[in-house]
């Protein structure tokens, strides 16, 4: 996904346009989570870019979007930029030393 969404169109309510926003981007991230797996994938990953534009936009952990959506609402920003692209994730072996650790916690 890569799109840039605009806050204030003309004739709807901005809270209503913020909540239809975060609301398409959930539901992207949960259908390409729904896809097949690929032969020794683990689980689908994500890179995200957030930006008020697609040439400022800036590398972020998908955990941060809503807050930096939010952020950008709040300042009253017309627009913002967002890319989410699904890439393949593997999941790493904890070392011996941490293991462990959180056995006994």
């Amino acid at each position: 996904m890569r799109k840039t969404f605009q806050l204030r169109p003309e004739g709807k309510h901005p809270d209503r346009v913020l909540d239809a926003v975060k609301h398409e981007i959930r539901k992207y991230i949960k259908r390409e989570r729904r896809r097949d797996l690929p032969e020794g994938v683990d689980f689908w990953d994500f890179d995200c870019k957030f930006g008020t534009a697609q040439d400022t936009a800036a590398t972020v952990h998908l955990a941060e979007l809503t807050g930096l959506i939010d952020g950008i609402a709040k300042a009253e920003g017309p627009q913002f930029y967002v890319e989410i692209l699904a890439k393949h994730g593997h999941r790493k072996a904890k070392p011996a030393g941490e293991a462990s650790a959180s056995a006994s916690a």
